[in-house]
């Protein structure tokens, strides 16, 4: 029972996130990725650090900053560099291969065993996300698909290093950490990339908000708790609630189609989050009184 609810509790984390595509041009039209990427990280880690007031201590500010970087940052960039050069179905197919990098970085960082299950589960998680969003018009481009694995294999680096750095302090100031560092390391990338910031309106600022607060600070705690609690091969298959998510979303607001082939591809994809936790696990990371 306990699993079933660090499982549901987690996964709700990428299904949040999925509701992000639909936010941004509803809320968030034409303004710059970077601009959003900042106000996403920044005021969330800024606002949990005030709820925790802690502070890393100083032998912890390197792995923080490369967690922010991984997590937040390199991954958030790589992501809108997909985003911007590929159609919307293909930058999500090449983040499906997040689960086969997070097999290979498991086994050589944390020492894990490769099941065959697992990565059975994971390459049908990526057919299952590519039936659901990949459609006729789908196009490749070299620095676009470098992007999305690249965003892949960091956001992957991000969840095994997070599970084997973990702390003993609870998710919540963990959360805080990596979303201040990798919020302050986008300043200077926006800094470059935007020369004059616009202005905001009312519409900007309630959909910055939720992508901040709920989208951030509230998805990264449940994400980094699950994954104190469920090993990260297993976790990062939940990631496929997130275009499915979209998907939904999009059927339900935008007024898009729902085919047969999508029905059988988000099928596959949750057959894959089954198959995937039924392989043998490891044993949870000592949690924080």
């Amino acid at each position: 029972m306990t699993e079933t609810r660090d499982l549901a509790l987690t996964a709700l984390a990428p299904a949040i996130w999925g509701s992000s595509y639909i936010v941004t041009t509803v809320f968030l039209p034409g303004l710059s990725p970077w601009l959003v990427a900042l106000l996403r990280a920044l005021p969330a880690g800024l606002v949990l650090l005030l709820l925790v007031r802690q502070l890393p201590p100083l032998h912890l500010v390197p792995k923080i900053i490369l967690l922010g970087a991984l997590n937040f940052s390199v991954f958030w960039s790589l992501m809108f560099l997909a985003a911007y050069r590929l159609p919307g179905g293909v930058a999500a197919t090449l983040g499906a291969v997040q689960p086969l990098f997070v097999l290979m970085l498991s086994g050589a960082l944390l020492g894990a065993q490769i099941h065959g299950r697992g990565i059975a589960a994971a390459l049908l998680g990526m057919v299952g996300v590519g039936l659901l969003v990949l459609g006729p018009e789908a196009q490749m481009d070299l620095w676009g698909v470098l992007g999305g694995l690249g965003g892949a294999l960091s956001m992957a680096a991000g969840v095994v290093l997070t599970r084997k750095w973990q702390p003993g302090v609870p998710a919540l100031t963990f959360s805080a950490w990596q979303l201040t560092a990798g919020g302050l390391l986008l300043v200077p990338v926006a800094l470059v990339a935007l020369p004059e910031w616009p202005a905001l309106t009312g519409d900007n600022i309630l959909g910055l908000a939720y992508l901040s607060l709920i989208g951030g600070a509230l998805t990264y705690i449940l994400w980094f708790r699950g994954i104190t609690r469920i090993a990260p091969a297993q976790i990062s298959l939940l990631g496929v609630f997130s275009p499915l998510t979209a998907v939904i979303l999009g059927v339900i607001f935008a007024g898009e189609s729902f085919t047969l082939v999508q029905s059988f591809g988000a099928l596959l994809a949750l057959f894959s989050v089954w198959l995937g936790q039924q392989a043998p696990r490891p044993a949870p990371v000592a949690k924080p009184a």
